[in-house]
């Protein structure tokens, strides 16, 4: 799979941009804030329907532009063309079409056109929050299982909804005790909780059989980039147990406590992805340098469990990772670079990326790109 060509307008920076990329490696150099990573982030765009920098679409309008068009044409392995071009608007709303044709939901872009994408941020994905950690889960999941994308779209559906009333239940109705305040809510919930036990349920064993077959590929890179010296494991924890009847008895447990801080407290919304080298546990006790190598060794496995998946080399997207990495890392990285098209943003071409059979390389400065001769 390869991307051959895109077009922006009122995107960013960009006024209006069509490029043309190679199948093989693609280089966007120049200084930082120039717009390079605004070119990824619109590749991104056409894999999740969302950016990966910001929640508001209207972020990624040109300033005082009323909408942004982002558009780009690709390859798949078996020599089919597909387009796939999505429409930005200041209200908040946004349109897709497909191969020229209207879709009705973002969710009609998964499982059609793949990329990986690797950032800066990801080598902290180790020692952030746990939601960075299902996220990356989530996004790997959703590209390959649309099944998995309604299921995890139907919890969150039904999460936010018997928060909401949780939130609301004394507002129209005064209780003599607190007790019978529960017992109302109770009552009313009962239905909420049972699509959120079901749906629960569904997402969090789709997330362990995710890790488990994750771990195959994490345990033979890290141990090839670690040269042998550190083992490296993968535990999905789970915050509940992926029992229907057992998930259901902790939501009546904890029902006083949801009612009181209007949230509920249990459920895969809190789970997390244990990281463990030579047995430790690297998202506590891990130096930086064993953080940034589990990091890599889980975008690698990413792309390589994804190649595997789908039959084909997804879109690797790297945005500024090499300077983040030293000499040891950069070669490791450059090894998967060269299986992949791949597109790739620095300000400087390290020694690494010149090793590399490169296909185009572009230099970009304050959103106007040039193409620059091979050397």
């Amino acid at each position: 799979m390869f991307v051959k060509k895109i077009r922006l307008k009122n995107y960013r920076i960009y006024d209006e941009l069509e490029l043309s990329f190679d199948r093989g490696i693609n280089i966007l150099s120049g200084d930082n804030a120039q717009g390079k990573t605004n070119l990824l982030e619109a590749v991104y765009y056409c894999c999740a329907g969302r950016s990966h920098r910001t929640t508001k679409d209207k972020e990624c309008i040109y300033l005082g532009r009323e909408e942004a068009l982002v558009k780009i044409l690709y390859e798949t392995a078996s020599g089919k063309e597909e387009q796939i071009e999505i429409h930005l608007k200041q209200n908040g709303k946004k349109s897709l079409a497909i191969n020229g044709y209207p879709a009705r939901r973002i969710n009609d872009l998964f499982g059609r056109f793949h990329v990986v994408l690797f950032s800066p941020e990801d080598l902290s994905l180790i020692k952030r929050g746990p939601a960075e950690r299902r996220k990356f889960i989530d996004m790997e999941i959703c590209q390959v299982d649309p099944v998995y994308v309604y299921d995890l779209q139907q919890y969150y559906k039904v999460l936010r909804q018997r928060n909401q009333l949780l939130k609301d239940s004394s507002k129209n109705r005064e209780f003599a005790t607190f007790w019978e305040k529960i017992r109302f809510v109770r009552e009313t919930l009962f239905a909420w909780d049972a699509q959120l036990v079901h749906y629960g349920v569904r997402v969090m064993r789709r997330r362990a059989a995710f890790v488990e077959k994750l771990m195959e590929y994490t345990a033979h890179i890290h141990e090839t980039i670690s040269h042998g010296t550190e083992k490296m494991l993968l535990q999905y924890e789970n915050a509940v147990p992926m029992d229907e009847a057992q998930f259901q008895e902790i939501l009546e447990k904890d029902l006083e406590q949801d009612l009181r801080y209007g949230t509920t407290s249990s459920g895969p919304q809190h789970d997390d992805l244990v990281i463990l080298i030579n047995g430790t546990d690297v998202r506590k006790f891990g130096s930086q340098g064993q953080q940034r190598t589990a990091a890599l060794s889980l975008k690698l496995s990413e792309l390589q469990m994804m190649k595997e998946e789908i039959g084909e080399a997804p879109v690797l997207l790297l945005d500024d990772v090499m300077s983040e990495l030293d000499e040891s890392r950069q070669k490791q990285l450059a090894e998967y670079v060269r299986e992949n098209q791949t597109i790739l943003t620095c300000t400087g071409v390290e020694d690494s990326i010149r090793s590399l059979p490169v296909g185009a390389h572009f230099h970009v400065r304050a959103g106007v790109i040039t193409e620059v001769e091979n050397e």
